[in-house]
């Protein structure tokens, strides 16, 4: 027999995440997570799940009745989205700025789509105009893809303006809003945005592992309409809304992550109870304060202002500065936590992230302290 390794309990410290996710999570949040467990079809857990889809149904601003939380990451979300709306041979219009845009594009050939990309420089937002041009140059486009806020550059795209050429033109739009959700304006129904997916460790400032999502009526119909069946068992929304919109009864699909879903549960509250309004004004204004420390110590912005997400702040990072060796002493010395730069800005840039929870003051003044004493070895 194989003895059992020997090992201690892990006792995490406690570290200020200031990157591009998981971002901070409240005590309240934590709490949440830590109460009694019941089973996934209990009655009272089944009354929290309603609660949950109205909350997210506020944070989207929706009505959508096909909104949910995935059992899985943002990047499951973003699957959902793909597998259950495209079928083999149809057309996406696919914008690419950035990381995520591509994985969005792997989806779409993933699934036996055709994916049309529009590029753009890394660090710009999805220009409107080539967007309209590539769908008046494919009129058989099913749909238009997209990154709301760009995660591995910082750069936030005109979602109102790119979804309304969706509609000119016929198509369903796919919106990654996994940065977004909770940080910047985002409003659904208003912009007619179709498919919709994000992630609970952004801007919610929940535990990593939930995938939020909304789908119009439009998109449910497209995937009541399909040839094909999904070609995913586990992500095909049309088995998991029995579960989440069964009434009292509701079908078995898969063991939901009930603690994970209190936490879920609790930060969407505290999200509600602070007022959509007020979370994205407190995220520009502790961008601002951000901004101001770093422009004092010289460190230049990748994003044009107007376009600059408030909650991931990406810069380039100074010459003559090791970006490992900055970012590993910042985690020994202060316990802080800044990202790498993705791709393109590989070694060139960091990413700072003011998201959700972690959009206060006091990590903005520990972030600023402590890259003035890295950086003043050098500059």
């Amino acid at each position: 027999m194989i003895p059992a390794p020997v090992i201690a309990a892990f006792h995490p410290p406690r570290r200020t995440l200031l990157g591009p996710g998981p971002s901070d999570v409240s005590p309240q949040v934590l709490a949440a997570q830590s109460k009694p467990i019941i089973g996934h079809l209990d009655p009272l857990f089944v009354g929290m799940m309603d609660e949950v889809k109205a909350l997210l149904q506020y944070a989207f601003q929706t009505r959508n009745e096909m909104t949910l939380a995935i059992s899985a990451p943002g990047s499951a979300g973003m699957e959902a989205c793909f597998v259950n709306l495209v079928e083999p041979g149809e057309k996406v219009i696919v914008c690419r700025n950035g990381v995520f845009g591509d994985r969005m594009r792997q989806n779409v050939e993933r699934c036996g789509g055709i994916a049309v990309t529009v590029d753009h420089a890394w660090g710009e937002p999805v220009d409107p105009a080539a967007v309209a041009a590539a769908l008046a140059a494919h009129p058989d486009a099913r749909f238009l893809a997209f990154v709301h806020a760009e995660t591995s550059t910082g750069a936030l795209s005109d979602a109102k303006a790119l979804c309304a050429l969706a509609k000119q033109h016929q198509c369903l739009s796919i919106v990654d809003a996994v940065t977004s959700l909770g940080g910047v304006e985002l409003r659904v129904d208003e912009w007619g945005i179709d498919a919709i997916y994000s992630g609970s460790q952004k801007c919610l400032s929940c535990v990593p592992g939930l995938a939020p999502v909304s789908f119009s009526a439009a998109a449910v119909a497209k995937i009541k309409q399909r040839k094909t069946p999904v070609q995913s068992w586990f992500l095909d929304q049309s088995l998991v809304m029995s579960y989440w919109s069964g009434g009292a009864k509701r079908a078995y699909h898969h063991t939901a992550p009930v603690n994970a879903l209190y936490a879920l549960h609790e930060a969407l509250r505290m999200l509600a109870n602070e007022g959509l309004e007020q979370a994205w004004a407190r995220h520009k204004a502790m961008h601002l304060l951000l901004r101001n420390g770093l422009d004092a110590l010289g460190v230049q912005f990748v994003v044009a202002e107007p376009y600059r997400l408030p909650q991931l702040n990406t810069v380039y990072i100074p010459p003559g500065i090791d970006d490992v060796a900055v970012r590993s002493r910042l985690l020994q010395q202060y316990n802080l936590e800044i990202g790498a730069g993705l791709g393109d800005f590989a070694g060139k840039a960091w990413r700072i992230g003011l998201m959700g929870y972690g959009a206060r003051q006091e990590n903005i003044a520990l972030c600023l302290h402590a890259l003035q004493q890295e950086l003043s070895v050098v500059i």
